[in-house]
């Protein structure tokens, strides 16, 4: 029995031996990898330091500053104000900025974003009157887009850039035949005599398109006395400017929408004399884009859930 105990305390002791010697090894493995961690964010955070460094001394010196405006004009879209805002004040903040290029490839959007960046350029422009700014239209320069152009000191384009569309839409579908045609009738309740406004499954009274027409009547309005105000005299009078039609560059041109012809890398080069370009655009995160959508699909569950009443 008592070889048998001597035995059984010797493979315990084992045991223990080769458990304590496992735990060691996790540990120093466990260090290994926290250690090349550290040094790994470590060398990221260097690595963007030096970046910042060399990108501050590159800013110092003189340069043209680029800033695209590239899509639909949207808060947290392809183009958002806020970050336009903030790319616009980033390039007059560096010392080494002679001139702003906003270059323009945007059919328009919201007519709050575009007159809050128009807004800004004046508001800038004034601020730092050595420091001109520039819209060059590309492919297309419309609606809220031209919106924003107009702010500019100067307005280039190519001959065949489709620019101006200087009007404002407010648009829908209605589906109250189609519904009668094929037997499903439309029950909703509201509060406030408006409150289904727009709704596709209800017909639109008179009184309705009325108010509809005085809203875009008066954005309209807005859109036109920005224009006037950004191009001053330099506006061909034209019974059809302020329709809504787009134009070419030559025409544009003719009526004074645009100045002259002419890419973002000729601004640069013959007109602000820099041709060293940096770009400011600040462009939206992806990783922001799915985790607002993510945000998005599980409110929706939840709301779809609780059968509350609209207050929006």
């Amino acid at each position: 029995m008592a070889g048998s105990d001597d035995i059984n305390n010797n493979s315990l002791a084992v045991v223990l031996r080769e458990f304590v010697k496992e735990q060691r090894c996790k540990r120093r493995w466990s260090l290994f990898f926290k250690l090349l961690m550290l040094a790994v964010l470590i060398l990221i955070v260097l690595s963007f330091c030096a970046s910042n460094a060399k990108g501050k001394l590159l800013r110092d010196k003189p340069h043209t500053a680029l800033i695209s405006v590239e899509g639909e004009i949207a808060a947290g879209g392809a183009v958002d104000a806020d970050r336009f805002v903030t790319a616009l004040r980033n390039a007059y903040k560096d010392k080494g900025t002679k001139g702003i290029v906003i270059k323009i490839n945007s059919p328009g959007g919201s007519p709050v974003q575009s007159d809050y960046m128009f807004n800004e350029i004046i508001r800038l422009r004034k601020k730092h009157p050595k420091i001109p700014v520039y819209a060059v239209c590309t492919d297309i320069c419309a609606s809220g887009a031209y919106f924003v152009a107009s702010a500019a000191d100067d307005i280039y384009a190519n001959p065949s850039s489709l620019v101006g569309s200087i009007g404002v839409i407010m648009n829908g579908f209605g589906f109250t035949d189609a519904m009668k045609k094929i037997g499903v009738s439309r029950r909703v309740i509201i509060a406030g005599k408006y409150k289904d406004f727009m709704d596709p499954y209800s017909k639109l009274t008179k009184q309705e398109k009325r108010f509809a027409q005085r809203l875009v009547d008066t954005v309209h309005q807005q859109f036109i006395a920005a224009v006037k105000e950004g191009r001053g005299k330099r506006l061909h009078n034209n019974k059809d400017l302020f329709t809504g039609l787009a134009w070419t560059g030559v025409q544009a041109k003719k009526l004074g929408l645009i100045d002259a012809y002419g890419s973002a890398g000729f601004v640069a080069r013959d007109v602000i004399k820099q041709d060293k370009v940096i770009n400011y655009t600040i462009k939206s995160n992806p990783f922001d884009r799915i985790a607002d959508r993510l945000g998005a699909s599980f409110a929706n569950v939840v709301l779809s859930k609780l059968q509350a009443p609209d207050l929006n």
